[in-house]
Parts: structure tokens; C-alpha cells; sequence
């Protein structure tokens, strides 16, 4: 099938892309201490370069002392750090690129080096990584006020110094997803409980934050999976009941957009419809959709960590879905990773050079 589909102008809360293309968010370790050094700001601003609608940076560190898992990951709080922030998305600017910083919190997750703890308690819930395993101790309300108002905080730092978006990561068993999941969440107060609905709490809170942070008219994104790094076979809303209710509870507090999260984006949602995550997403609330998993490879990214590598994959399937009008958006991992040039070559036919992905790529910043 023609990509042409893929390169179509988009709109969305006065977010004028041109195309419907999103580099999806990837976290690199790449910036010492925590500040985006000039090489992602290189990195970013190649992707911009060639034909990518919307940047989504890497996960970002928000202003919780254990809201990161290693030292590395680019924090978005503090002066040296910002202004760090502010000479890459000026530098995707200067090559006629859109971005959105991500904002993350890590939650009850281990760290990714022995020789470093996070300065501070971990955050979570309930105390609990994965079901039945305790890891640190429930958030107190201070603790849960001060998440959100560091939420707020970094969605109105990236207004402030040009970014055009900002995306919440509520996704892969993170923080905000930790609340969602009942699996983690235990709590009997306003932030849990047995629906969905009361599991969404939190998310709602930090949304109404960030939207009294950045005003009615700049664009907030939340990334959402059913998925969980520690259980692959998750589900926040297990019927389209549920998920009704999970993503209209966010819609009604804020969010213009849902990233949503699969590891094959081509796998239906629920039984009896070929829709997606993101294609229920749509249906169910009307807003902006982003579709995301494995798009124009053939292995998914968690064999990647084993050291799989994977091809280039027909873009035919998400071609039709996208024509079809299941999702807005399609955000691309690891083949924009591996490739700078992957739009590009997609948008001029030029589909027998588009490269294999191995892990190799990972250890650099082309």
C-alpha cells in the first residue's frame, strides 16, 4: 500500500503537525547526571530533520527523589537541567520539528545499577512492585500531593521553554500505572479502590494539575498500556465497559490524546472486533489516538533485551488500519532508533534500505 496516508497533515488542540508520524519515547541513559548533554539534542534534532511529525523525548525525571531509576536518565527539574532541555527543543525547532518532553515517574522499580540508590524512599501505591511483592512503603497523602504538584511543575516548565506538548507516562508499570493496575494498588482511599474508575484517581489529579500548569489550549498526552513489565498479560479494563470508563475519567480531566501501548499493534483488544488499543481508544472517546508496538519490524521490543534483532516489516497492515481510521497517529521505537532517515525513506519508497534493528543501536546516540 502507498504511505502516503502516513504523511498527511494532523491537528489536534492547535498542534499543527505535518504528517501523522510520532517518534515514541525511548529511554537512552545517555545524559550524565541527568542533564541532556548536545549529543541528544543532535540526536533528536536528526529525527526532525527527516520527516518525523512529533518528537516524544525519553522518559523524563520529574521533581520526586526516587522518581528515576538510574543516573543517567535525563531529569526535567532544576535550572542546569532545563536549560539543557531548552537548547534541544530549540535545537528540533531550528529544523522545523515538534516535541513533547515525557514525564515519568518510575514508581516501586528496582534500580539499573548496583552502584547507585535513587537520594530518597521509592514511591508507589501500596508498597508493592508486582503482585504479592513488597518493595518500600505506601505513599502518604503529602507524598501523593507532592507527586502531582511535581507533575504540574515539569508540565509548565516545558511550556515555558518551548515545547509544544507534553506527554504523562501512565504506562508499562510505572507510577501513575501502578495505580491503575489493581494488581498494585491496594489502597481504600480516594486513590484506590475495586473500579477503575477510583484506581484513576491519581492520573485524574496529576491531569487537572497539569492542565491548571499549561492552560486550556496547549496539548497534554497520556501514554497508557494494559501491559505490565511485570506481567505481560495485564489488563486495566479487561471489557470495553471498562476501558470506557478508565480512558473517559482521563478525558474528562484533561487529556487531548492517548499513546497507547502495545507490544504488536496489530493484536485486537477484545474478542469480537479487529480494533487495537489504540482503534477502542478512538471509538470509545473521540480524541486523538496513537497507536504504537513493534511498527515496521517483525520482533517485538521486549525479545530485543534478549538480543534479538528484527527486520524491516510491511507497513501494509497499519497502512489499512490507519486509512481504515482507527488512530490519528502511529509512534515509531526502535526502527526510528536505529535509523534517522527511517520517515524519510518510508515517505520516498525507498523501502530496500530500510535497516535492520539490533541492540547494538542502543549503545549509541546517532
Amino acid at each position: 500500500m502507498s504511505a502516503a496516508n502516513l504523511f498527511q497533515p494532523y491537528g489536534f488542540k492547535g498542534l499543527n503537525l505535518p504528517n501523522r508520524l510520532v517518534m515514541a519515547p525511548m529511554t537512552r541513559s545517555k545524559s550524565p547526571g541527568g542533564v541532556p548533554t548536545q549529543d541528544v539534542a543532535a540526536y533528536y534534532a536528526r529525527r526532525a530533520a527527516n520527516q518525523v511529525g512529533l518528537i516524544v523525548s525519553e522518559g523524563t525525571g520529574v521533581a520526586r527523589p526516587a522518581s528515576l531509576n538510574d543516573p543517567d536518565i535525563p531529569r526535567f527539574h532544576g535550572e542546569a537541567e532545563l536549560a539543557a532541555w531548552k537548547k534541544v527543543v530549540d535545537a528540533v525547532h531550528a529544523e522545523g520539528g515538534l516535541m513533547a518532553p515525557q514525564l515519568w515517574h518510575v514508581g516501586a522499580v528496582r534500580t539499573r545499577r548496583q552502584d547507585w540508590a535513587p537520594p530518597g524512599p521509592y514511591d508507589s501505591p501500596s508498597g508493592i512492585s508486582s503482585p504479592g511483592h513488597r518493595f518500600g512503603e505506601p505513599m502518604s497523602d503529602a507524598d501523593i500531593a507532592d507527586a502531582i504538584a511535581a507533575f504540574a511543575s515539569a508540565a509548565a516548565s516545558a511550556k515555558a521553554i518551548g515545547f509544544d506538548a507534553v506527554e504523562l507516562h501512565g504506562a508499562h508499570g510505572y507510577l501513575i500505572d501502578q495505580f491503575f493496575w489493581e494488581g498494585t494498588n491496594e489502597r481504600g482511599d480516594l486513590f484506590g479502590g475495586p473500579s477503575v474508575r477510583e484506581r484513576a484517581s491519581f492520573a485524574a489529579e496529576i491531569l487537572k494539575a497539569v492542565r491548571r500548569a499549561v492552560g486550556p489550549d496547549f496539548p497534554v498526552i497520556i501514554r497508557l498500556s494494559q501491559w505490565k513489565q511485570q506481567d505481560f498479560t495485564a489488563k486495566v479494563a479487561p471489557t470495553p465497559a471498562e476501558l470506557d470508563t478508565w480512558l473517559t475519567t482521563l478525558a474528562e480531566a484533561g487529556a487531548d490524546a492517548f499513546h497507547c501501548s502495545q507490544r504488536r499493534f496489530w493484536e485486537p483488544e477484545f474478542e469480537g472486533s479487529d480494533l487495537n488499543f489504540a482503534g477502542w481508544a478512538k471509538k470509545l472517546t473521540g480524541k486523538t489516538s496513537i497507536t504504537v508496538g513493534s511498527v515496521g519490524l517483525t520482533g517485538e521490543f521486549v525479545a530485543s533485551y534478549a538480543g534479538e534483532a528484527s527486520k524491516p516489516a510491511s507497513l501494509d497492515e497499519l497502512l489499512r488500519r490507519l486509512e481504515r481510521g482507527d488512530f490519528d497517529l502511529v509512534a515509531v521505537g526502535r526502527a526510528l532508533l536505529q535509523d534517522p532517515l527511517w520517515a524519510r525513506k518510508v515517505s520516498e519508497g525507498r523501502s530496500g534500505e530500510l535497516m535492520e534493528y539490533t541492540p547494538a543501536a542502543m549503545a549509541t546516540l546517532y
